[in-house]
């Protein structure tokens, strides 16, 4: 059985970078100070001469469009340059990027370096893909291990994964994957499972499991919500699998922003990108993306 995972919002979040010197420090002040472009004017030289936090806080000023206008390949480029100075968070964000754009040979490579120093959102990623064999060689015990170990600091999409793998891996791989899990850095020792409940029903070939991710609570509307119509769409991403591109939007659908809108599936060789629109302007194409909690850029129809 596969686990379908998606790279959720709350995994790659804009973190603040480690303080290597009072300069990126004050680029982080004024950033909090919503001086975006005073942060940048601070991170920029240092960034341009090795500093990998301020190459950093750069990459996400241009993942963010803050400061600066919002440019992934930018972002890339100075996320790249900070995780192969060792930058871990860096090594983690590029490799969430990468790895939710479709690239998952590039994510894989990055989120490997971050999971083997006991990085929570690498150790759950990279755990899901071991587990799946998505990039890299299948190895479901070893998957168990470094999510149950991205569970054991807390991380809660990781203690979600973790109670649906309880159901799909035996009690014996489950005791040797604990195993493994210790010698795994990062976070407090693997608390004890409870013993795992049996499928609700059972069936020959069991559905995949639903990403590890909170399910919204449902309200119902007052009313139907208005048809949106526009120029502007936003991408929430690049697939290698075309139900990897419709379970995020079943998960986003509910969101004010989309209201009145709906999902576009564009076939681009073996990927698929999700789209959803239409909106009235790029302004009003952004704010949506502000508020979803998942990384997202306009684009045109025109």
């Amino acid at each position: 059985m596969r686990l379908r995972y998606l790279v959720a919002a709350a995994l790659i979040a804009f973190v603040a970078a480690p303080l290597s010197g009072q300069s990126v420090k004050a680029g982080i002040d004024a950033w909090q100070r919503a001086d975006y472009a005073g942060a940048i004017a601070i991170w920029r030289p240092l960034a341009e001469t090795g500093d990998a936090d301020a190459q950093f806080n750069l990459g996400q000023a241009y993942r963010l469009g803050k400061g600066v206008p919002l440019n992934l390949g930018a972002a890339q480029t100075w996320f790249e340059r900070a995780a192969t100075s060792g930058h871990l968070d860096a090594q983690t964000t590029l490799g969430l990027l990468l790895f939710q754009n479709g690239n998952q040979s590039g994510g894989i490579k990055w989120l490997s370096k971050a999971a083997e120093q006991g990085e929570p959102r690498a150790l759950l990623v990279y755990g899901t893909a071991l587990y799946n064999g998505d990039g890299v060689t299948q190895d479901r015990i070893l998957g168990y291990a470094y999510v149950s170990r991205a569970a054991a600091q807390g991380l809660v999409p990781a203690q979600q994964t973790l109670s649906e793998l309880d159901q799909l891996v035996s009690a014996a791989d489950r005791k040797k994957a604990l195993a493994l899990a210790r010698a795994i850095p990062g976070g407090s020792s693997v608390p004890a499972r409870k013993p795992a409940k049996p499928p609700r029903v059972a069936q020959p070939k069991p559905a995949p499991v639903k990403p590890a991710v909170s399910k919204p609570v449902r309200v119902a509307a007052a009313k139907p919500a208005p048809v949106a119509s526009g120029a502007w769409r936003i991408q929430l991403g690049a697939f290698s699998q075309r139900a990897l591109a419709q379970a995020l939007y079943q998960r986003l659908s509910g969101k004010p922003a989309l209201a009145g809108r709906g999902p576009i599936y564009i076939p681009v060789g073996s990927m698929t990108r999700l789209q959803v629109g239409p909106f009235a302007s790029r302004a009003a194409a952004q704010a949506a993306c502000a508020t979803l909690g998942t990384p997202c850029f306009p684009v045109s129809t025109k």
